[in-house]
């Protein structure tokens, strides 16, 4: 899968689950989970303990899975991340070391930002899409409304309280894709292995970008 075919997927499905767990053995079923309930791509921080061996697991036992590496903050952890097969690397802010190593890798880059001068020097950096983190804090939905509105070539992800109820809303108000977490993967569910929790939320999710999409679609 190719640089490009990456960047479609991830704006296809719309939705990337960011794992953010205690273990490497949590972050996998969490992974697994995820892609089996129909979402093909995950971001797995580098906050978990062993996560290049997560990535390389997982990109070695499912080939079409997209899986990412998240909350790259230098060239050496990047580095390592891609070895292990991460299709992209995100950060949570503008860190143009790791952006200009995912570009030199042909990798998908997602920089983080959430200023206008921040989404602009990451867009002219050349990201394939722009975090914009953490959305809830600044306004949400209607943050990412004003953003577009003055930058809308720029591919933005939602990311930082996307919930059930203003998934839809940030699809509406022009986010390519949703950053989510604890919503999708929830501490208790992940604790006690409950699989169809993850799935039902998934589905959920899911539906609400379709749904979203296509009421934007009639309205064009």
């Amino acid at each position: 899968m190719n640089k490009e075919e990456v960047r479609v997927r991830i704006e296809d499905i719309g939705i990337m689950p960011a794992v953010r767990v205690w273990s490497a053995e949590l972050a996998l079923f969490a992974a697994e989970t995820v892609y089996e309930a129909g979402i093909p791509v995950v971001e797995i921080t580098a906050t978990v303990p062993n996560a290049v061996e997560v990535i390389a697991q997982l990109t070695q036992n499912y080939p079409n899975f997209v899986v990412g590496a998240g909350t790259v903050l230098d060239t050496e952890t990047a580095r390592r991340c891609v070895d292990a097969g991460a299709r992209f690397l995100t950060s949570p802010g503008l860190v143009p070391e790791v952006l200009e190593f995912a570009i030199k890798s042909d990798l998908v880059a997602i920089p983080g930002a959430l200023t206008p001068s921040e989404v602009i020097a990451a867009w002219k950096a050349g990201a394939d899409f722009v975090k914009i983190y953490p959305c809830a804090q600044v306004g949400g939905d209607q943050y990412i409304r004003a953003l577009k509105v003055p930058l809308p070539q720029v591919r933005m992800i939602a990311s930082g309280g996307v919930n059930q109820l203003t998934a839809a809303n940030f699809i509406f108000a022009g986010a390519a894709s949703l950053g989510i977490g604890s919503e999708l993967m929830p501490r208790q569910a992940l604790k006690m292995r409950q699989d169809q929790w993850i799935r039902e939320l998934a589905r959920r999710f899911l539906e609400a970008v379709r749904s979203a999409r296509i009421h934007l679609s009639e309205i064009d």
